[in-house]
């Protein structure tokens, strides 16, 4: 069968979004071919998942679809080995993760191409991700719903302007280290006022989980659910007065701003 979907880079992101398509039936095992440098790493992926692998990129670009996933200062001389003549005719569609690079830099790596750009999220990894796409100018609505089937088998996916892109590195991107340290500090503050470690931690970690799960099948505004919790002159207000004495609303919003500057400035260097 012809390769559909070629994806260059065959690290943990590009395993997670292969894993889900093999396991969604988007793509049988004979249809995904991976070009990854490191031996080790391509037999464990053949191994594991039966589909084609090779140490030539050109292999992964002979595809319909075509998945950059590599380190963003590796994309020069990827486009280089490539060459003109490998992408006379394939791929339809360059769909690149690359972390930074704009889709001016990438459309011209791969002229008179389809580019979509795409930013998943670490909890893409267990199929609970969330990803932003931003159309090139040659994308037309096919290759959007392409790239939809791609990203709905690890998550949930939104489509954004470029410009918003590294708003979006600064939210869903960088929000899984914050979500975590929020995490940690929970359990900590269990273990302070006595809970044993295990106890606090699975306390913080379900409750994380729970009210997440709660606000989005409930579809309750985050403060109304404050408020519901939140009783006359209770535990739970003494709590939120603490937090806003401490500044974690803004220290939040602040995070966000500043990992969305950084991810401006990765993009221009």
């Amino acid at each position: 069968m012809s390769v559909k979907l070629g994806i260059i880079g065959g690290g943990v992101m590009a395993e997670a979004i292969l894993s889900r398509l093999i396991a969604a039936k988007v793509y049988s095992t004979d249809e995904i071919s991976v070009s990854e440098p490191l031996s080790q790493r391509r037999d464990f992926l053949q191994q594991k998942y039966r589909i084609r692998v090779a140490f030539d990129n050109k292999a992964a670009a002979a595809s319909e679809v075509l998945l950059l996933a590599i380190k963003p200062q590796a994309l020069e001389a990827v486009v280089s080995e490539l060459g003109n003549g490998a992408l006379q005719e394939k791929p339809l569609l360059v769909i690149s993760i690359l972390a930074g690079v704009p889709l001016s830099r990438l459309e011209s790596a791969f002229p008179d191409k389809p580019v979509i750009r795409a930013m998943p999220n670490t909890p893409a990894t267990v199929g609970a991700g969330i990803t932003a796409i931003a159309p090139g100018k040659k994308v037309e609505n096919h290759h959007l719903s392409l790239a939809r089937s791609i990203f709905e088998a690890v998550g949930q996916v939104v489509e954004v302007s470029e410009s918003l892109m590294d708003a979006v590195t600064g939210l869903s991107g960088s929000g899984p280290a914050y979500v975590a340290i929020a995490i940690e500090a929970l359990a900590d503050g269990g273990v302070a006022a006595g809970l044993p470690r295990a106890v606090a931690f699975q306390l913080a970690l379900q409750t994380v989980l729970g009210t997440a799960t709660l606000i989005q099948e409930s579809q309750l505004h985050p403060a109304e659910l404050k408020d519901r919790v939140t009783s006359p002159g209770g535990t739970t207000i003494a709590g939120v007065a603490q937090l806003e004495r401490a500044g974690f609303r803004s220290a939040l919003i602040e995070a966000v701003q500043a990992a969305t500057r950084r991810s401006q400035e990765l993009g221009r260097s």
